[in-house]
């Protein structure tokens, strides 16, 4: 469905990517690890053309591009297939948690607002907000935020999410709501592309893992394979390092 060739990317003298590949069957979960400055979310805006990649060719179905020099109609064309959740939630503070989700669908694919609202309802409720469709993110909490975010791509019915670290900016005891609400997303078979921290959503969810480091992927596996029995050293110390004490139960 998604096949990713060669990304480079740079930000003046500082190569990000060098040479990146990815291929994203439909129904995969694939979780990107790795230390920050690996090149994790640089990546995941050179797919959705947030970044321009300096080098790269991507396939989306029958829709064959080259990263650095889509068209205008390319990119929109991919955007309608590829929706993003930001670490950040990049919610309108002067739009509800409805107005939030039906913004793109009204805008972006000009659906009515009925049937938009219809459909942000449906995703609202399907993120566990159903009683918020009219409250503003300053009277939402961090995780209310970012699942209305979720809501948001969700209700666009795109062939992939984006998720970029979209449990970063929370409070720690916020996670988990947001986790299972993706991992709920995951179980109905969504494609879905994240890039997190969370080694227990990779490990629980994923049905592939990437360790990316240095701007290349090192290794790639099942999580079973990362997790339990990682082949390169790189990938063992990163693992080590995270997961502390509790890294000899995975291996």
């Amino acid at each position: 469905m998604l096949e990713i060739r060669n990304v480079h990317k740079s930000f003046g003298k500082n190569e990000i990517l060098k040479g990146v590949d990815l291929t994203i069957d439909k129904g995969d979960v694939v979780v990107i690890i790795g230390p920050s400055g690996s090149g994790k979310t640089t990546f995941l805006r050179c797919i959705n053309f947030l970044e321009k990649a300096d080098q790269g060719e991507a396939s989306f179905g029958d829709i064959q591009v080259d990263l650095h020099s889509a068209t205008k109609k390319q990119i929109h064309q991919i955007r309608q297939k590829v929706a993003f959740v930001f670490q950040n939630y990049n919610l309108f503070h002067n739009k509800t948690a409805l107005e939030n989700v039906t913004e793109g669908l009204i805008i972006g694919r000009k659906v009515s607002k009925t049937k938009a609202e219809d459909i942000g309802k449906k995703a609202l409720n399907k993120v566990g907000l159903s009683e918020k469709y009219n409250s503003y993110p300053s009277e939402l909490s961090g995780g209310q935020q970012q699942r209305v975010g979720i809501a948001r791509a969700v209700a666009l019915n795109p062939d992939i999410i984006l998720f970029d670290e979209p449990t970063s900016a929370l409070d720690p005891e916020l996670v988990g709501e947001v986790l299972n609400v993706m991992k709920d997303i995951a179980n109905e078979g969504t494609t879905m592309l994240v890039v997190t921290h969370e080694m227990s959503f990779a490990q629980n969810v994923a049905n592939r893992v990437l360790f990316m480091d240095g701007g290349v992927v090192v290794e790639e596996g099942t999580p079973k394979d990362i997790f339990s029995k990682p082949k390169k050293e790189r990938t063992k110390q990163f693992l080590k390092r995270i997961l502390a004490e509790d890294y000899t139960y995975y291996i």
